[in-house]
């Protein structure tokens, strides 16, 4: 028993952080769609198949909100409780929890645990990562409080005390974390809400302060009026506000005329429509409007919007907002004959412009290669495929409609995808390549070019 412990130990010893964290979340995964196959988890009381089992978990834990089974119908009580408790877990990353055990039973968080911590929460070093975590969680739960108290405000009266206020809970969390699960039925999401502005505007603050990411949210709290935000900080706001209100503005355009969208609400109730849909692509599966009746080009919109994503160290999925904005960054001083990428008077790395760029070439390859296997595997339009594959990916949870019809092995290349769009895919790729420990680093061969363009 001690030598199987140890030869544990020392496999764990040998893993690199972002090892762990796929292993992890994968673990997280199984467990959670062990226990959704139970017959207490559904509402008929019989056993859930496993592949629907495992879909469901890998859409908690990878806080996605893409649904096989209708959440509020299908899921008994137990069932939806372990569904928004794997989603609290894989919004706040599995680490966090196991940080919070070792310092709550007074134990001294080893250098190891900290390398993870650094690397989940996307952070420049290992000091003070603990501290942060901690007030993460705090910022979390206060933040989650606060927005259940909103909605139950709402919800109480409609549904009563007890089932008020275990709504404004589940909802409030599955916002925050940009889950997207919602139990209202039938595959409506919010709809119903569409002129509610308690709960678009609720739901909606929830998405965006969750998808900033926990260190910038740290930072704008504790920011003092002489001191200035880091660069991160300023790129990941602006970059926000760029997508929220750019992405509000074009669906307004686009949809202004749609009837089965906005095309019969006053302009007030257009402009805030516009708005829930230009932030819950960030990486949340909640709607106002029926997506699928959207027009062609606020299809399209979404979908870049999803690949986008929401920021480093958040709970959101994609590129991140701070890849897209260093790409631009680099175009425009490629354009302007500039030897580095420059942003508010700061020189961009050739690492980090790399790395965005690896980021991004890593993430269309991977949706390209799953959208192509579901063309193969399932009978819908590529509209619907691609739409669905970069909802996976951004861990979105929009769909034009076709999850629960999805093929056995359509619904594991989903599940797959929502599985690296929430560790990332640049993580992903780094927790599956081998170290050439023979490379050397100094190496460099010498320079040549090839036509491009």
């Amino acid at each position: 028993m001690f030598s199987s412990s140890l030869e544990k130990r020392k496999i764990i010893s040998h893993l690199k952080p972002t090892q762990i964290l796929a292993v992890g979340f994968a673990l997280l995964i199984f467990l959670g769609a062990l226990i959704l196959m139970l017959p207490a988890s559904s509402s008929s009381g019989e056993m859930t198949p496993f592949v629907e089992a495992f879909f469901t978990s890998t859409s908690a834990v990878c806080v996605t909100g893409l649904v096989v089974y209708d959440t509020g119908t299908y899921w008994s009580l137990f069932g939806q409780v372990v569904i928004i408790i794997l989603t609290q877990i894989g919004g706040l990353g599995f680490m966090t929890f196991a940080v919070l055990v070792t310092v709550a039973l007074g134990r001294r968080v080893s250098l190891k645990d900290r390398l993870i911590m650094q690397e989940a929460y996307n952070t420049y070093n290992i000091q003070g990562v603990v501290r942060l975590m901690l007030y993460v969680v705090s910022i979390t739960f206060t933040i989650e409080g606060i927005g259940a108290i909103i909605l139950a405000a709402k919800f109480i009266p409609e549904f009563g005390w007890a089932r008020g206020i275990y709504y404004g809970i589940f909802h409030s969390i599955s916002a925050f974390c940009n889950a997207g699960f919602d139990l209202m039925g039938g595959y409506r999401s919010i709809t119903m809400y569409a002129k509610d502005p308690l709960i678009v505007l609720t739901i909606g603050g929830l998405v965006m302060v969750g998808s900033l990411g926990f260190a910038v949210i740290a930072e704008i709290i504790n920011h003092k009026k002489n001191e200035r935000l880091t660069l991160n900080a300023k790129v990941v706001i602006i970059a926000h506000l760029v997508l929220t209100i750019g992405g509000a503005l074009l669906f307004f355009l686009l949809e202004f005329s749609n009837r089965s969208t906005i095309g019969d609400m006053g302009i007030s109730h257009k402009m805030m429509s516009s708005l829930f849909a230009a932030i819950v692509p960030r990486s949340v599966g909640f709607s106002s409007i029926v997506t699928s009746d959207m027009t062609v080009g606020g299809i399209f919109l979404t979908i870049i919007l999803m690949f986008i994503g929401g920021a480093p160290g958040s709970t959101g999925g994609g590129i991140k907002t701070t890849t897209a904005a260093v790409l631009m960054f680099s175009v425009h001083s490629v354009i302007k004959g500039r030897d580095d990428a420059e942003v508010f008077g700061k020189r961009l790395s050739k690492e980090l412009v790399n790395r965005a760029f690896a980021i991004t070439a890593v993430s269309f390859v991977l949706l390209t290669t799953v959208t192509m296997l579901l063309m193969v595997t399932e009978n819908f339009t590529f509209t619907e495929i691609l739409y669905e594959a970069t909802s996976a990916f951004g861990t979105v949870g929009l769909s034009l409609g076709i999850t629960p019809e999805l093929s056995t092995v359509g619904k594991i290349l989903i599940a797959f995808t929502m599985y690296v769009g929430r560790l990332g895919p640049f993580t992903f790729a780094l927790a599956l390549a081998q170290k050439n420990k023979s490379e050397r680093k100094n190496t460099r061969y010498p320079e040549a070019n090839i036509l491009v363009g």
